[in-house]
């Protein structure tokens, strides 16, 4: 089988380009922007991600594509218009490619799309479910409904096969953005006033994702479906500040401040977003993955922190 992988130098691209390399039966060619030797995989170079990006080259004879490069995690957005900067790459890029796709006779395209399509939290014990009104509240979280709902329509109009994975955070060795700076915090062992946080959220492992994604590769089940990733165990902020402590082998320093403090003093302070991803609630139903696919997380939330800190623990 060709496949082809985008995004394949990121977070979670080089992992999937590590481990579909280990199937036999699995022929690569990365995308990349920039030229990188990815061990056993044909590379292509891809300078841009956007309406005008011309794929024939990289598409000749590809069966597969998985869709990982993305506009995502821009913490202090500078741009005039963010919404506008992400359509360019995650809508119009996504579609032109994927027009290109179809035209070219690949069969499947696999998107890797985000929870913010669902929305930013959900009440405590309802988690979001696969086939759930969508209810994007960002940017990305738009730019990536409007991308799903176009490659939809394109695998109405075109018989390829679209498959829409939503992860929500996504965790592990490498992990950047506000996971790192959670672990960093830790490995220092400051004391942190998150000790009295009852929330639940739901989080994935990055083995667990790739897992997700490479079966999603050849089933027959997921064709023209969309699947919510998770590992299968929700925790509040409160038990993950512990699980990454121990994971570390560091000492955990708790203050149990009551959530409504925490929430009162970061609206005061303007952090009323980083208060939310702290004392929210976000879950995600993942039985749809199971009951089609037959699939479940290869690890628990407790060996995907300790991946963080060694990818060869297991």
């Amino acid at each position: 089988m060709k496949l082809l992988l985008t995004g394949a130098t990121g977070f979670l691209g080089s992992r999937l380009a590590t481990d579909l390399q280990t199937k036999p039966a699995v022929n690569l060619t990365a995308a990349v922007r920039r030229c990188v030797e990815i061990p056993a995989a044909h590379i292509v170079e891809v300078p841009n991600l956007d309406a005008d990006t011309y794929w024939s080259t990289a598409l000749i004879d590809q069966q597969v594509i998985i869709h990982a490069a993305a506009r995502a995690h821009i913490m202090k957005d500078v741009m005039a218009d963010p919404l506008a900067e992400y359509r360019k790459i995650n809508v119009d890029g996504t579609l032109n490619l994927a027009r290109q796709a179809a035209e070219a006779g690949v069969k499947r395209f696999i998107f890797i799309s985000s929870i913010k399509v669902n929305g930013e939290q959900t009440v405590l014990g309802k988690p979001f479910r696969a086939d759930d009104m969508p209810a994007p509240e960002d940017a990305c979280g738009i730019s990536k409904w409007e991308a799903e709902q176009g490659l939809l329509q394109q695998a109405a109009e075109t018989g390829m096969e679209v498959v829409i994975i939503r992860p929500p955070l996504v965790y592990g060795l490498g992990v950047k953005g506000n996971f790192a700076s959670m672990i960093k915090l830790v490995e220092k062992g400051l004391p942190l006033p998150l000790g009295a946080i009852h929330n639940r959220r739901s989080l994935v492992a990055l083995d667990n994702l790739v897992d997700l994604i490479i079966t999603c590769v050849d089933h027959p089940a997921a064709a023209n479906q969309v699947f919510l990733a998770g590992d299968g165990e929700d925790i509040s902020t409160s038990e993950l500040l512990r699980g990454v402590a121990k994971a570390a082998g560091k000492p955990c320093r708790l203050m149990p401040v009551p959530a409504g403090v925490l929430q009162f003093g970061a609206t005061m302070l303007g952090k009323k977003a980083m208060a939310q991803r702290l004392l929210g609630s976000l879950q995600v139903d993942i039985s749809k993955a199971r009951e089609l696919l037959g699939w479940n997380p290869p690890l628990t939330v407790d060996q995907g922190l300790k991946r963080c800190f060694d990818d060869s623990v297991f």
